[in-house]
């Protein structure tokens, strides 16, 4: 047989060099992730629980990791634009969204949605649940469920509730109310709870249910009065707020919650470390008070349970939607 050239021999080693560079290269940036700046998507306006939480996230992974992590707000279409942005991203770990409930819903709520929530993305860590509150206006002439109802009932529509967006838990949650209430309230969205707290503080809109990090200080501050919890049991932040089972709604229970997820395709190294790292970061004392007094009740699990977390949820909602007829173009 004849000998090899040594151009040919050459060529083959660089060859075969390539290929060994082009196996390890992707495992060496996954070992080193992250060596740049990361992003974090928000669907809503800041001020909002959604928003609240994301900075806490960036923060502690920014100061675990070494590397920044921003928080980028994306407000518009009940989080549709945010969501569909990241579902198309490049799955490197570099662009992250800040899921709430409101995604599962939107999968069923918006004819013309653009993403699967369940297909789309690599769940990465369910953050957070927090309950909504029933608030109004501290100026608003009734202080409780009963007399809020009273009110309505005797002057239709002339209550108004405010939302962060068409399709959210807070906007559900009001419908849900109206339903079990048999009263008439008038909705008006917004792109983000931050403006609708403006403008219930502001007294434009009269009522709200607010998840309850964001509504916390103004309670606490007494320029909104709390009227009732949606989940099944009191909040720890404020124990004489009754539920509005303990009121009389048996069947009225909403939990938002909140998580991060990365684009489908995400390598699984990269999910896990940034599991790992979240889960640390919502392990600090400091992280611990600070959620505690927003009322939020971290949630420790693994992608794999995060992911049929997300999947339940969308089944719920997905049933609620089709079955009051609600829809969004």
């Amino acid at each position: 047989m004849k000998g090899r050239s040594p151009f040919r021999i050459a060529a083959l080693a660089m060859s075969l060099g390539l290929g060994f560079m082009a196996m390890t290269s992707p495992a060496k940036a996954q070992s080193n992730y992250p060596d740049h700046a990361a992003r974090i998507v928000v669907g809503f306006s800041p001020g909002g629980t959604t928003d609240v939480l994301a900075r806490i996230v960036a923060k502690g992974l920014t100061e675990e990791l070494g590397e920044t992590f921003v928080v980028e707000n994306k407000a518009g279409a009940g989080s549709n634009i945010a969501t569909d942005q990241v579902a198309r991203a490049k799955p490197d770990g570099y662009t992250l969204l800040m899921m709430a409930i409101t995604t599962t819903i939107n999968q069923t709520l918006y004819t013309n949605i653009k993403f699967d929530v369940e297909k789309d993305f690599a769940p990465v860590a369910l953050v957070a649940k927090v309950p909504n509150v029933l608030v109004a206006n501290k100026d608003m002439p009734y202080n409780s469920v009963k007399e809020l109802v009273e009110y309505a009932t005797s002057k239709p529509e002339e209550v108004v509730y405010g939302s962060s967006g068409s399709g959210t838990s807070m906007h559900l949650s009001g419908e849900l109310f109206k339903q079990q209430a048999d009263v008439q309230m008038l909705h008006i969205p917004y792109k983000g709870s931050g403006p609708a707290m403006t403008a219930l503080l502001g007294g434009q809109v009269h009522v709200m249910f607010d998840n309850m990090p964001s509504s916390a200080p103004h309670i606490n501050a007494g320029s909104l009065k709390p009227f009732a919890i949606t989940s099944a049991s009191r909040s720890p932040a404020f124990p004489d707020v009754p539920t509005l089972q303990e009121l009389g709604y048996p069947n009225f229970t909403v939990d938002s919650w909140f998580g991060i997820v990365a684009p489908a395709g995400t390598p699984k190294e990269i999910v896990d470390k940034l599991n790992l790292t979240i889960e640390k970061v919502l392990s600090k004392p400091e992280v611990v008070e600070q959620l505690d007094g927003l009322g939020a009740v971290v949630e420790k699990n693994t992608p794999a349970q995060f992911g049929e977390f997300i999947s339940a949820e969308t089944k719920t909602w997905g049933d609620v939607i089709r079955k009051g007829g609600i829809s969004v173009d």
